[in-house]
């Protein structure tokens, strides 16, 4: 079966002889049709994220593991969701071939070995809570399932991202096959399969998070206060939320332990902040069932 991730664009075909303008056209052309291809696969995605939102109910974590672009996007979206969420950073995991030194520099050969792929979730103890999901463009790095395979031993729930039609794998729960096309340089997989890519994953750890009651409406009041911009993003939120100016909710921010979701409850509901934090944790920190 051909992999059309290596395929020739034809609409690209004559590259080298376009205008700058030309080709951002082309480009921006070819990235309209992606999220209506990832729209086609949403069931299969529902069904992963699931998966995981149990899981996370149930003590385990969520790992991707991918080589080259996969893997660093891979990582990049673990690494957004302590600060953004508030979770521990051992919840969501970025797994790359080759290590750390993947991350800003190409590591020949990593994503062929498939026994390093087995190493690396036998360090990470996977089991049957976690979910292992792998992201391959062409959908055969020996890497990636070389996890695979060692995770589903482990009785660990599997999935893979691909962007070519492949043959089911017989330790591979989900495999989400999206057909985003040829690239705009051939083979080039970090164009329009690594879009796609940061789509997905954003799709999978934010529709995560809202389920384990990590926003309220679409405030994102479960943030790790780390940095001036999250304490400016904090106090505003309580600010809109409560109705109170920016100086009284920073003081309530200050008050609640820099916990926006306590500050809430401890204005709207007039607590104190030990009966909000208590009152928060009977309702598995869902501020919207706390404030009813």
């Amino acid at each position: 079966m051909k992999k059309i991730t290596e395929l020739k664009n034809p609409l690209s075909e004559n590259i080298d002889k376009m205008s700058i303008s030309e080709i951002l056209d082309l480009i921006s052309n070819e990235d309209e049709n992606l999220s209506r291809q990832i729209r086609k696969k949403n069931p299969d995605l529902e069904q992963v994220i699931n998966v995981i939102i149990n899981a996370f109910k149930n003590g385990g974590r969520l790992l991707y593991v991918g080589c080259g672009s996969s893997g660093r996007l891979g990582v990049l979206d673990a690494a957004e969701c302590p600060p953004t969420f508030s979770v521990s950073k051992y919840l969501v995991q970025g797994i790359i071939a080759g290590g750390n030194k993947a991350l800003y520099q190409s590591i020949e050969g990593a994503e062929d070995d498939f026994n390093q792929g087995h190493i690396a979730i036998e360090k990470k103890k996977v089991n049957s809570n976690d979910v292992v999901f792998g992201i391959s463009a062409n959908g055969s790095a020996k890497f990636v399932l070389g996890a695979l395979k060692y995770a589903k031993k482990n009785k660990a729930y599997t999935s893979l991202l691909t962007f070519n039609n492949i043959d089911n794998i017989a330790y591979v729960d989900k495999i989400i096959s999206i057909i985003v096309g040829p690239e705009i340089i051939s083979g080039s997989t970090r164009m329009k399969a690594g879009t796609a890519t940061k789509m997905i994953l954003n799709m999978i750890t934010t529709t995560s998070m809202i389920k384990i009651n990590k926003t309220y409406k679409n405030y994102m009041v479960d943030l790790k206060i780390s940095n001036q911009k999250l304490l400016d993003r904090g106090i505003r939120i309580i600010s809109e939320i409560t109705g109170l100016n920016y100086k009284e909710s920073e003081n309530l921010l200050i008050n609640s332990k820099n916990n926006v979701k306590v500050a809430i409850l401890m204005e709207v509901k007039k607590i104190s902040y030990n009966t909000a934090f208590k009152k928060l944790k009977l309702n598995n920190g869902n501020l919207r069932k706390a404030l009813n």
